[in-house]
């Protein structure tokens, strides 16, 4: 068996007390080998994003285990080990980035406080790979682009040069045009760095451009796995993934209309 650099095992999550408890996450697991990237893809509310975070340690009120490495993790992620190995880009590059910290002081806080030297020359390098000028290095959120601002989230997460990046709908909140940008500039990084993602989206044509194995949840399970082949090709064996993968295809299509109108 291929190991696993990231993997969950059995995870269940729930919210609420007592009558009005919910189960959200169901006896979840997957194995996500080196350089690999996972992609999990459901509706709102079927409890994708909600795996992420507890992946992340973001939420620690789970049953089941993480591992890292082969290596259950604590269910509190305060080890500077898993810090710096597993980092995460978050949804709205708007809410991510602090209002009134330079772009220089975002990226130089995780870098003091893990002890990383060269802090000005991995500032510059990590702004280049990003597709950004070093010279951003002295603005404020306020003066970018949504685009800008995550790139600069995503610099955030490489500059501490992990080996997992957790992405939670990193292209959702952004423009169209830029969105594919975004998702070029994560596939270059991920051959440039041999990155492990796990990687959520609401957005098939995400998640095919991104990932080789797919995991489709629906009411907190994941109820099938494909490669991005199958996803491409429509071979599907779950009727909800079928429907999921049609309705895809029809929206992507009914927008290219548009276009062409």
């Amino acid at each position: 068996m291929t190991r696993a650099l990231i993997e969950a095992v059995g995870l269940n999550v729930s919210f609420g007390e007592e009558e009005d408890r919910h189960h959200v996450v169901k006896d979840v697991s997957f194995r996500i080998a080196p350089g690999e990237c996972y992609g999990l893809i459901g509706e709102s509310g079927c409890g994708k994003s909600t795996v992420l975070r507890a992946v992340a340690g973001l939420n620690a009120d789970y049953d089941g285990a993480v591992l890292l490495d082969g290596r259950e993790q604590p269910k509190a992620r305060r080890g500077a080990d898993f810090l710096r190995r597993v980092q995460m880009v978050f949804q709205d590059p708007y809410a991510s980035l602090h209002p009134r910290k330079m772009v220089e002081k975002v990226l130089s806080e995780p870098l003091q406080i893990h002890g990383f030297d060269r802090k000005r020359q991995r500032i510059d390098e990590v702004l280049v790979q990003v597709g950004l000028d070093p010279a951003f290095r002295f603005r404020y959120p306020h003066e970018l682009s949504g685009g800008q601002r995550q790139r600069v989230a995503i610099a955030r997460a490489l500059i501490m040069e992990p080996e997992v990046l957790l992405l939670d709908e990193p292209t959702s909140a952004l423009d169209v045009s830029v969105q594919a940008e975004i998702l070029n500039l994560l596939t270059q990084v991920q051959r440039d760095r041999g990155l492990t993602y796990l990687l959520v989206s609401h957005d098939m044509a995400v998640i095919a451009h991104v990932c080789q194995r797919i995991g489709m949840m629906q009411h907190g399970r994941i109820i099938e796995e494909l490669t991005s082949d199958a996803v491409r090709s429509g071979q599907a064996q779950e009727p909800y993934t079928r429907e999921f993968l049609n309705a895809s295809a029809a929206f992507a299509a009914a927008l290219e209309g548009g276009d062409a109108a």
